[in-house]
């Protein structure tokens, strides 16, 4: 099925968004995002990107569709396309994408409803009709899986837990058909499918990607040996909300974690890395945005973050947050606040003497995040842009900047709280 737009529905979200390192006094860079709403339907919580019409730009996935870049006018399906009921849920969280069988084109894989299958769809490589359907992991817990190389053999892996074991489903690269073997890294424990936060990163700065869950970390070892659990760091990283991100939040030279409290309540967070008197590892909570308005210093509150992702969005070096509100993650009447505004926030880190802050800019306030919010380079124009997929639809956010005087450019800063 394809489906034409005569007219896609864009809307230009001129918001208080622009933030950029200031070299003069006469360079103020305001930071915009023109809003592309692919689809009002309710067809995946989660969108991601990849090339695949082979033509040189970037497309973007959710669920049973990809769109073509760098518009987005036109949907394709790649697998029988559902539209689902936003009471409910649909059979698709998380969306991906990666070259798997080596052919030179991309391939998307999707996580479905926790506790079900991964799949991944084979790019025809231009003909008609649906793609061929392959296994991937068959039981993918977690609500926050992740898609990243974990293991060092510069490929992506499928982070998740399963049966009880956390651990990371790898593809066959020889023979890609078949379904993917799950490593497991720790001890049978009782996570359940519907788990919330878990990440990967280099915890301890030795080289190696470590696994995250709200309850502590789990080292990879220098030699990892099949069938040995990593070890185990207790640490209460929250009730368990969004993905985990591991990052030199302070630029101390040791990474922090960066997530949610909870991913139907409240509270974005980053946690400290702190060497105690034995030289251990600790962690140090503090928090970017509460229940409460006075708990951010620009009266920012939004609940159920349930998706968090980190880039440079501005181009100062430094790793921003992007998340926002997931819009009815239990139908209307569920979860703290179901029916205020869907929000989408990037927050741009600044460190100084003083210490460390994250300064907040408004995306937009009717689309907020899924399971997933993506940030990433789709028009390929060198600024970071965000993907959303929810209840509420299909999301490209475009970034655009332009050169404005001094004064429009203070207007548009967030203001902090009187004090």
């Amino acid at each position: 099925m394809i489906i034409k737009r005569k007219a896609l529905a864009v809307v230009m979200a001129w918001l208080c968004l622009g933030f950029a390192a200031v070299t003069s006094a006469e360079d103020h860079i305001l930071r915009t995002f023109k809003k592309f709403k692919l689809s009002d339907k309710f067809f995946s919580e989660g969108m991601y990107y990849g090339d695949f019409n082979h033509d040189g730009k970037t497309d973007v996935t959710a669920g049973s569709l990809w769109y073509a870049g760098s518009d987005f006018q036109t949907a394709s399906e790649f697998r029988p396309s559902k539209a689902f009921d936003p009471l409910g849920y649909s059979d698709a969280f998380f969306s991906f994408a990666a070259d798997f069988n080596g052919d030179g084109w991309d391939d998307p894989l999707v996580v479905g409803f926790p506790g079900a299958a991964a799949y991944w769809y084979e790019n025809p490589k231009g003909a008609a009709g649906p793609w061929k359907q392959h296994l991937a992991l068959a039981i993918v817990d977690n609500e926050s899986p992740g898609f990243g190389d974990i293991n060092g053999d510069g490929k992506p892996e499928l982070i998740c837990h399963t049966d009880g074991y956390l651990g990371y489903a790898e593809p066959n690269w020889q023979d890609p058909t078949k379904p993917w073997s799950f490593r497991q890294i720790s001890t049978k424990g009782g996570w359940g499918k519907f788990q919330h936060g878990m990440g990967y990163g280099d915890v301890n700065d030795d080289g190696r990607t470590d696994f995250l869950m709200r309850e502590g970390w789990w080292e990879q070892p220098a030699a990892d040996k099949a069938g040995e659990p990593w070890t185990y760091h207790k640490v209460d990283f929250g009730g368990g909300g969004a993905q985990m991100l591991v990052y030199d939040v302070d630029g101390d030279k040791d990474n922090d974690v960066i997530t949610s409290l909870q991913a139907h309540g409240y509270g974005l967070v980053w946690f400290e890395n702190v060497k105690n008197d034995a030289g251990e590892i600790t962690f140090k909570q503090h928090l970017i945005v509460g229940s409460k308005p006075e708990e951010n210093p620009y009266g920012v509150k939004f609940s159920q973050l349930h998706a968090v992702d980190l880039v440079d969005m501005d181009g100062d070096g430094l790793k921003d947050i992007i998340t926002g509100k997931r819009y009815w993650a239990h139908g209307p009447k569920g979860d703290a606040e179901p029916d205020a505004p869907a929000v989408l926030y990037w927050f741009k880190l600044v460190r100084s003497n003083t210490g460390v802050e994250y300064i907040p800019y408004e995306i937009d306030n009717d689309s907020g995040v899924g399971t997933q919010v993506i940030a990433a380079d789709v028009t390929n124009d060198g600024k970071v842009d965000v993907i959303v997929g929810n209840k509420k639809g299909h999301f490209v956010f475009v970034q655009e900047t332009r050169n404005v005087s001094k004064d429009e450019w203070e207007k548009a800063q967030p203001k902090p709280l009187a004090k």
